[in-house]
């Protein structure tokens, strides 16, 4: 994508996520925006265009002010510098995310594709408002799951302009500002809910997570367990508890309440995998690595492994390298053992000592030659 169509994508991509302009100035590498809701948008046309230094100085220019950086990039960026955005809690929008952020805008055009056939229609009609909120609260909640709350705060506000009294839009913005660590912004939003809808429960989980981040644990494991006791049905809510009660090392507390989720849920690899880390921690050791072997074999990858560990406070697992190259397929058992078998009955051959020369002998002519002759 050269550097005119880049341009042109990025003005589209502004213009779709509703976003004001403070300033804006163009480099070799890209593009940097400067929002007036405090983000700094650095759009990174080419990452081999892209130095050490100036991703430095971008996390400089948001170090000392209320601004959170943001790098979107069509491409990977290199280890090194993916690696100094990530560890200044900035968020990488690379590669798949950026390519499904655009077409998530209708500008799939500009990475070559063809565009999406409209939507089969169904028997609801939705009014063209409530589709478009439909649609933006699709992709807020999409780039929550995806671990990216700056982008998601910024669909979450802009549903919440399109429909101020919607509620579940205020709760993803409680949600994404949390997600960046901005506590004190979140609570407000939270209790924004609460002042219109005392009973909310999703408004009281995010409070909830607020009292645990700013130091009060207790509290928020106390308001966990309310919010059980009136539905204990809650998946999400039980998960959140066995979170704090880990943060405080309640290990065996938060082994019951992961049986309690895997009786719902026993084929789930992550819950398994949490449960064999509860095991360890209350001196189950051998069957705790039991468990943990069980979540492999259920599907649980070993990237995905490592960052529950990294979680977790953990040490990394270790796992044998893969071999470069093509995978050979796997051998069935009896051919295995088949072939151990052969292996082990034949013998390994002997070197041969040198023969003195054979004596040259005549060659026996054959039966019907001789007929022939007679």
């Amino acid at each position: 994508m050269g550097a005119p169509e880049f341009g042109e994508l990025v003005g589209h991509v502004v213009e779709a996520m509703g976003l004001t302009m403070e300033s804006a100035r163009r480099s070799p590498e890209g593009i940097v925006l400067k929002t007036h809701d405090g983000f700094l948008l650095a759009f990174v046309s080419d990452p081999n265009e892209l130095s050490l230094e100036i991703v430095r100085r971008w996390i400089g220019e948001v170090a000392h002010a209320p601004v959170k950086l943001v790098v979107l990039t069509p491409k990977r960026l290199p280890p090194a510098l993916g690696a100094e955005v990530s560890a200044t809690r900035a968020t990488l929008v690379e590669g798949g995310r950026f390519s499904e952020l655009v077409r998530g805008l209708a500008l799939g055009s500009y990475l070559g594709e063809e565009p999406r056939p409209p939507p089969p229609r169904t028997a609801t009609r939705l009014l063209p408002s409530a589709r478009q909120l439909d649609e933006i609260m699709v992709r807020a909640r999409n780039w929550l799951d995806w671990g990216v709350p700056a982008l998601a705060l910024r669909f979450y506000r802009q549903a919440a302009e399109l429909k101020p009294e919607f509620s579940p839009a205020r709760i993803g913005i409680g949600r994404s500002l949390f997600g960046l660590g901005l506590s004190d912004e979140a609570d407000r939003a939270f209790d924004e809910v609460l002042r219109h809808y005392p009973e909310d429960t999703d408004a009281r989980l995010g409070k909830a997570a607020v009292l645990g981040a700013t130091g009060d644990p207790k509290g928020e494991i106390k308001v966990y367990r309310e919010l059980l006791e009136a539905d204990a049905r809650r998946v999400d809510i039980r998960t959140q508890l066995v979170a704090a009660l880990i943060a405080v090392n309640d290990w065996k507390a938060a082994r019951g309440e992961v049986e309690r989720i895997m009786a719902a849920a026993p084929e789930d690899p992550q819950i398994r995998f949490l449960y064999s880390v509860t095991l360890e921690k209350t001196g189950s050791l051998e069957e705790g690595q039991r468990e943990r072997t069980r979540a492999r074999t259920l599907g649980l990858d070993p990237e995905r492994e490592r960052t529950l560990c990294s979680h977790l406070g953990l040490p990394a697992p270790e796992f044998p390298p893969e071999p470069a190259g093509p995978r050979t397929p796997a051998i069935p058992r009896v051919e295995v053992v088949v072939s151990q078998l052969v292996t082990r009955r034949t013998p390994r051959p002997r070197p041969r000592k040198a023969r003195p020369p054979r004596k040259t002998r005549k060659r026996r002519r054959s039966t019907s030659s001789r007929r022939k002759r007679k």
